[in-house]
Formats: C-alpha cells, sequence, structure tokens
C-alpha cells in the first residue's frame, strides 16, 4: 500500500512537471506570434508612425533654439520589450537636420548645420503602436538600448522588410 502512494505522487509530480513543459512551450509559442504580428503591424504604420514622431520631437522644442528642418529615418528596425512593464517598443536610427531659430542664441552656432544621429522610440501602447517624438541623440538604436539595459532587453533587430 505505501508503494502505491509513492507511484501516485510520482505519477502527479510528472503530470505537474509535463504541465508546465506544455504551458511554456504554448505560451513561448503564442508571444512570438504576437510579436510578429506587432512588428508586422508596425511596418503597416510605419509612415504614419514617422510623420507623428517628426511633428512631435519638432514642437517638443528640444534642443533650445534649434528648429527641426528634416528627419531621415533607416530602414532598420531593432526591438526591446521594457523589463518591468513587457511593453514592446521600437528603436529607428535617424538623422536630424536642425537651424537655428532666430533670437534663440543659437544663431552664430557653427555646428548647427550639422547633421544629427539619434534614435527614435516608439512603443506598443494597448495593441497600437505610439511615439511621444522622444529621439535618444548620439546613439543607434542598440546602442540605446544597451545605454538602458536596466529597463529593457533586446527582442530582435530587422530589416524594414515585414
Amino acid at each position: 500500500m505505501a508503494n502505491m502512494w509513492w507511484i501516485v505522487a510520482a505519477a502527479g509530480a510528472a503530470l505537474v512537471f509535463a504541465a508546465a513543459v506544455v504551458w511554456r512551450t504554448v505560451n513561448a509559442h503564442l508571444a512570438r506570434a504576437e510579436y510578429q504580428r506587432c512588428r508586422k503591424e508596425f511596418h503597416r504604420q510605419r509612415e504614419r508612425l514617422e510623420a507623428k514622431f517628426f511633428e512631435l520631437a519638432a514642437a517638443s522644442g528640444k534642443p533650445r533654439g534649434l528648429r527641426w528642418t528634416d528627419c531621415s529615418f533607416e530602414d532598420d528596425v531593432t526591438y526591446a520589450r521594457h523589463r518591468q512593464t513587457g511593453e514592446l517598443c521600437a528603436f529607428v536610427a535617424v538623422t536630424i537636420a536642425f537651424e537655428a531659430i532666430e533670437g534663440g542664441g543659437m544663431e552664430d552656432v557653427e555646428a548647427v548645420g550639422n547633421l544629427r544621429a539619434a534614435t527614435a522610440v516608439f512603443r506598443l501602447d494597448r495593441g497600437r503602436w505610439q511615439t511621444d517624438g522622444r529621439a535618444i541623440f548620439n546613439l543607434n538604436p542598440a546602442e540605446a538600448i544597451a545605454y538602458y539595459q536596466d529597463n529593457l532587453v533586446l527582442v530582435a533587430q530587422e530589416p524594414a522588410r515585414a
């Protein structure tokens, strides 16, 4: 009779282990499918997102004394997740051109006309891609994610073609 309880306990443990393995496999598959859906949705909305990024970034008043005149987006997209919230983010390298605002104190600075490298930040908010016009200056997407590694984990770096 005592052997029977050991057999039942071992079978129960094996069943729990098998259920955990199946759950992890199914959960990983669903996460991959959700990521692929979100990635395709980003590329589908990319033109709108880039226009919104430029509009918001240009209106931000940053950098002070400069007006955004152009923003060129690279094709590649790097994806990361926020470690605490799981929120998916997309990072795109950009090249930004500025001009001095009259009376803004930057008119005599020679470097104003230099193109600036930055990373544009986009985030998935309740299933919809958004941007707040945030640019991380002087870092490419991989460097930006590495810089914020306490908060972000790299998901993938992919060419723009969906």
